[in-house]
């Protein structure tokens, strides 16, 4: 059998050995524990979850402003209620994400963003989070060994070989295509396509790095690969994609820098020392420029 019509089962096609297996969560209460476990064992943890689970907290929440942060402005500010709802209700499941892999709470992380929308953590630099939506999906991908991208689609989207193949497939993987069954390249085209968008978002690029310049295989053979089939990486990076909910394909991009052997994923001990020392700075100031002053001054 070729490696791209590999049956995609509900467990999906991952290395697990280095990829968390994703977590539903449906709702502030967790269950956070599994995002905690993936953290100390593999570096990394994905949730997924779907807007209407989380539409209690967003609505009713009292505590939302300090939730949200810098971002309660945008909110307040979005006149569509659908917008406003799906846009807070993302914000949500970033936050609690990362505050259950960091082991704090959801409102003493600081979400921000890069150019281009990519949300960090201010004054983490060690962790990176990639965010992704579709339909009613939200899905968050939390790392702290290196760069992540989480992508995902309907099941059943319809992806065309004809239209697309000359876009997003390498040479090797139009070949491989091109010996399937017609009726099979829908569902590998799919399976090809999150995986390079997550790969494209856990480097920073997105759609800017052309589709056709990697590839990847099926099956068991999840690693990136030149347009011509062969390694393209050695080992650092790890790939996984999942079946959630019964209708959405979730692919997942790890990528293991190499450089922080450590195990500690506590939010205290993460922190920036730059970021600290500036925070330390604004609590206590210390004592004005200048002699003291003498008494009765």
């Amino acid at each position: 059998m070729d490696r791209l019509t590999d049956t995609l089962t509900d467990t999906g096609t991952v290395d697990t050995d280095r990829i968390s297996e994703p977590v539903h969560v449906g709702g502030p209460d967790g269950p956070w524990q599994r995002v905690r476990e993936g953290m100390r064992a593999r570096g990394n943890a994905t949730v997924f979850t779907t807007w209407g689970e989380w539409l209690g907290t967003a609505v009713t929440d009292p505590g939302l402003r300090p939730l949200l942060g810098r971002d309660w402005q945008r909110y307040r500010r979005t006149a569509d209620p659908l917008i406003r709802y799906r846009f807070v209700t993302s914000r949500l499941v970033t936050k609690f994400t990362a505050a259950a892999a960091l082991g704090t709470r959801a409102t003493d992380l600081n979400l921000a963003y890069k150019i281009g929308g990519r949300p960090y953590l201010r004054g983490l630099d060690q962790v990176d989070i990639s965010l992704t939506h579709t339909d009613d999906l939200i899905a968050v991908g939390v790392s702290r060994n290196g760069r992540i991208g989480v992508d995902a689609e309907p099941a059943d989207r319809p992806m065309s070989f004809d239209l697309l193949h000359g876009h997003m497939c390498s040479p090797a993987e139009r070949a491989e295509l091109e010996r399937m069954p017609p009726e099979q390249r829908s569902a590998a085209l799919l399976r090809l396509w999150t995986l390079k968008e997550a790969y494209t978002k856990a480097i920073g690029q997105g759609l800017r790095l052309g589709f056709t310049e990697f590839g990847f295989g099926g099956g068991d053979e999840t690693g990136l690969l030149t347009p011509a089939g062969r390694p393209a990486s050695r080992g650092e990076w790890a790939f996984g994609t999942h079946r959630v909910l019964g209708r959405y394909l979730l692919s997942v991009a790890c990528h293991d820098a190499g450089l922080d052997t450590s195990r500690d994923t506590a939010f205290g001990s993460m922190l920036d020392e730059g970021f600290m020392g500036a925070v330390a700075g604004l609590l206590d100031p210390g004592p004005p420029d200048g002699p003291a002053p003498g008494p009765g001054t």
